[in-house]
């Protein structure tokens, strides 16, 4: 699939990490236009990447990242513009490939994923489904993309949900078990700054551990937890308070939403 041109409507958190990678992953600047509606922040990523705003119309690749509610009306005002030829990718959480191709031409090729914020590291995680219309070779260039940012996965369409509450909103669970340990830390004597460096390692340290030591996490939280130590007695706690359970329930709310956000 030879894409000259790339185009992302909406320039947010996610959609700046969108564009980033795309130059990441060798479209040059020039060839990549957006769209924003908010115009200050548009100027900040014209300035910032050297894109150009406005027309779509010939683009090979248009990334959607507004957000889920934005959808329509998106789609509304910006429907004339999308050429009929081009792939669609929605990064949009919980919005179903067909609700997204009822809205543009019967030529639509629309590719659904549900990325990460890591991505803008190039440490995303990402899931894709394809739509009915989408061919062999764009799931092909959308996986080399995404694989760029990160790794990435092909799933059927109604696993969407499950990938949302997992790795979707995954950062976030860990995101605050960085804050909630940085407060104990300071609660049992050390001081904010010392103890949210400490929090912060140790995550950063751990997640490293998970990706280089080709042990799986069980095995590593084994290796570090001695009968009847320190480490055993603050994993007793969780256990006493059914841990696996807490996160099951935590990530079905998750996907339980997305599924809600998809009707």
């Amino acid at each position: 699939m030879k894409v000259s041109r790339v185009g992302v409507i909406g320039a947010g958190t996610m959609g700046e990490a969108v564009i980033a990678s795309i130059i990441r992953f060798g479209i040059t600047p020039s060839n990549i236009t957006f769209v924003e509606k908010r115009e200050e922040r548009a100027l900040e990523i014209k300035k910032k990447y050297g894109l150009s705003r406005g027309s779509l119309e010939k683009c090979d690749v248009i990334f959607l990242v507004v957000k889920p509610q934005d959808l329509e009306k998106t789609l509304g005002s910006l429907s004339g513009s999308i050429p009929s030829s081009c792939l669609l990718i929605s990064f949009l959480a919980g919005k179903k490939i067909d609700s997204i191709e009822a809205q543009l031409s019967n030529a639509a090729r629309v590719i659904r994923v549900m990325p990460n914020t890591p991505m803008t590291l190039a440490e995303g995680m990402s899931a894709l489904s394809a739509g009915k219309r989408a061919t062999a070779e764009d799931i092909e260039w959308v996986s080399n993309f995404l694989a760029s940012a990160g790794k990435v996965i092909v799933v059927p369409e109604n696993q969407q949900d499950a990938v949302t509450a997992l790795s979707g909103s995954g950062p976030a669970y860990f995101f605050a078990m960085v804050e909630a340990m940085a407060r104990a830390g300071e609660k049992l004597g050390l001081s904010k700054e010392d103890s949210m460096i400490a929090a912060q390692q140790v995550l950063i340290g751990a997640a490293a551990m998970v990706k280089k030591s080709g042990k799986d996490p069980k095995t590593l939280r084994e290796n570090v937890t001695s009968p009847n130590g320190t480490t055993h007695a603050a994993l007793s706690v969780f256990e006493n308070r059914d841990f696996p359970t807490t996160v099951y329930e935590a990530m079905e709310a998750a996907r339980n939403r997305s599924i809600e956000l998809s009707k």
